[in-house]
């Protein structure tokens, strides 16, 4: 059974892709995640980005919708957002 390699992946490139982030409810946490996402993608627009706090309020979440161009350009904004300490969960 052979693998094309250009067919890995089941999302066409390039399109805006939602990413929900999730960390402690501390005040500076979605201007952060969006410098960052600003960052690695300049084309970034924190405008659309929905802001859901937690029950109790202690964390927040925010969906991030991403213009990527490629696989490579997704897994990169993942890596970042992962390894970053206020985030706790990237999805």
């Amino acid at each position: 059974m052979g693998s094309d390699p250009e067919k890995k992946s089941l999302i066409e490139f390039p399109c805006h892709f939602p990413i929900k982030v999730m960390g402690k409810n501390v005040p500076e946490f979605a201007q952060v995640i969006c410098d960052l996402l600003i960052e690695i993608n300049p084309g970034f627009e924190p405008a659309g980005v929905n802001m859901r706090p937690s029950t109790k309020g202690t964390y927040i979440s925010l969906t991030c919708k991403v213009r990527v161009d490629s696989q490579e350009q997704l897994d990169d904004i993942y890596r970042a957002l992962s390894g970053h300490e206020l985030v706790s969960v990237v999805l």
